[in-house]
């Protein structure tokens, strides 16, 4: 296979509040997949994401807690990445657009933009409380939408239809800084940026698109831009956020549709720096017709990241557009929508260190909402951690090296694993392998674990087949070669597992740590079952402890998660 580099970002996650399940689904999990997977593949790789840490929601909730807007965002951004963490996500570099390193590359693109005519000043109207005496930008005000009466609709957005609101349409408005209703109507100038001036070039770029774009981004998108691009305000009236570099713009900022996804780009910038790489993060990455960059996003992310971000790019001659956007659709939980403001959520923190990574990770995997909406449920998490997770994979693994660790203390010879690279098992194995990497290759990580556990029942179905606790009663021989078909199976299971349960894997892993290298995994992963004949050529000593790897989820803990829920309605 030849090598390639992958440029993988994840949508950056808002500085304003925890991370739920339904945001892993969305964007973390399975990026964190593609890019383990395209590393195993032996791809070069960047995996980017950062906070996002600019926006009106995040003034409003700093001021509500009482701390100023650096010390807020910095709080989230340490919680993110700890969470990230702890959930196996591995990002080469989680930056801030707080930081003076973003501020600088956005300033670069603003100035690029407007000198080429695609940023300029328009007059709008803007909603101004006449108590508190401030502009009322997009969440700084709410009101009933006009659309579908909704009486909570926010300045940008209806949560309840998804109607991208015109503030001034609303009714019945309230001012989210004071609580005033004495609002009124009055002219401000903004910078827009012009997508308009860029359709027909746009429009020309996304039809190359129309055969490798999912069915559930393109043809939305498709629709949405045919007519026309809607220019866009990029500045507003606030006091957080990057300075517009122009004369006499004194208190306008930058707002986050324009800097947030030149985050991606100023922290492949700053990660090339820190880490003292010789590339250039433009020239090597960014805008290298050698490299494949794909956005890892949830459906709300869909604008930004195949109209907006893509126009600015080729607008700008910067960046080259993405090649790729598999956005996932939403996770919901137990059949509702994730709600932090009405107690609908889960605490994904605490759930890890309850449940622990390999069973979150499995689960949600598993429940991937790649084409349509799918829901978290505690009692399937139970039932598919227990029954797939637990007595599939689990169960084999810990009776056919506790077997072999018991009978076979002083090690297994080479002659037991002879033959098995040659048998119709083999060829299925590699078969099955080639299809799991097809499978990621095209961003399917749900069939993809499936796949993982598909092979995971061979194993466990041809252990069980030839019963070796039987076997040796007869014939020891022969049931030191089934067990050692069933360890090779095994270490092909912890290889292929890496990308999707990287902590399962290594636990695997460690059982053959001293005869396998990461050369012969890659080989293994490729599907070159070859490589097990040199792997096993002095045969295998289990020398660690073999310990049960994947513990069942008990009915209690469960049933304690459902109450909780519960009781926060």
């Amino acid at each position: 296979m030849q090598k390639k580099k992958f440029l993988i970002t994840a949508a950056l996650p808002y500085a304003n509040g925890p991370i739920h399940f339904g945001h892993m689904a969305g964007a973390y999990l399975a990026s964190d997949v593609y890019n383990r997977h395209r590393k195993l593949q032996g791809h070069k790789t960047l995996f980017i994401s950062g906070s996002d840490e600019h926006g009106v929601a995040i003034m409003l909730n700093a001021k509500k807690v009482g701390q100023d807007y650096q010390e807020y965002v910095n709080q989230w951004h340490k919680e993110h990445g700890e969470l990230f963490k702890d959930f196996g996500v591995d990002f080469d570099f989680f930056g801030q657009t707080s930081a003076d390193y973003h501020r600088e590359e956005v300033i670069k693109w603003f100035k690029n933009l407007h000198e080429k005519g695609y940023i300029e000043p328009k007059d709008s109207q803007q909603l101004y409380c006449n108590d508190c005496n401030n502009h009322l930008p997009d969440r700084f005000v709410e009101g009933t939408c006009y659309k579908c009466d909704y009486e909570h609709a926010r300045g940008d957005e209806c949560p309840n239809c998804g109607e991208f609101i015109d503030p001034v349409k609303l009714t019945k408005t309230e001012c989210k800084i004071c609580g005033s209703n004495n609002i009124s109507e009055v002219t401000v100038t903004q910078y827009y940026i012009c997508l308009s001036k860029y359709h027909t070039e746009y429009r020309k770029w996304l039809g190359t698109k129309s055969d490798t774009w999912r069915k559930t981004v393109y043809p939305y998108v498709d629709s949405l831009t045919k007519e026309n691009l809607h220019d866009r305000a990029i500045t507003r009236d606030i006091d957080w956020g990057i300075d517009v570099p122009l004369p006499n713009t004194e208190g306008k900022k930058l707002y986050v549709w324009f800097d947030a996804p030149i985050g991606y780009v100023s922290n492949t910038k700053r990660f090339l720096e820190d880490t003292g790489s010789k590339e250039d993060y433009l020239k090597d990455w960014w805008n290298s017709d050698d490299v494949e960059l794909t956005h890892f996003i949830g459906k709300d992310n869909i604008i930004f990241h195949t109209v907006i971000f893509p126009t600015m790019s080729m607008a700008s001659g910067i960046c080259k557009p993405a090649d790729q956007v598999p956005a996932n659709q939403f996770l919901n939980l137990e059949g509702k929508q994730f709600s932090k403001s009405t107690g609908h959520y889960v605490d994904a923190a605490k759930a890890v260190s309850k449940f622990g990574q390999n069973a979150l990770r499995y689960y949600l995997l598993s429940i991937l909402p790649e084409q349509t909406d799918s829901s978290f449920s505690w009692e399937q998490l139970q039932a598919k951690v227990n029954n797939e997770l637990a007595n599939n994979i689990g169960n084999f693994l810990n009776r056919c090296l506790k077997f072999t660790q018991k009978n076979w203390n002083e090690g297994m010879p080479a002659e037991y694993y002879k033959g098995f690279t040659g048998s119709e098992a083999a060829t299925k194995l590699s078969a099955d392998i080639k299809e799991l990497n097809e499978l990621i290759d095209g961003y399917s990580v749900k069939k993809g674990i499936e796949k993982v556990m598909f092979i995971g029942q061979s194993a466990n179905n041809f252990f069980s087949d030839n019963a070796p606790w039987a076997q040796i009663k007869e014939d020891k021989d022969l049931a030191g070669q089934t067990l050692a078909y069933s360890s090779i199976y095994a270490m092909c299971l912890g290889v292929i597992m890496k990308p999707f349960l990287p902590e399962l894997s290594a636990s695997i892993l460690n059982h053959y740590k001293d005869i396998l290298s990461e050369e012969q995994q890659m080989r293994i992963y490729s599907g070159d079952i070859s490589v097990i004949d040199d792997v096993f050529k002095n045969g295998h000593h289990l020398t660690e402890e073999v310990v049960a790897l994947v513990p069942k989820i008990d009915k209690e803990l469960i049933e304690e998660e459902l109450a909780e829920l519960e009781a926060k309605k």
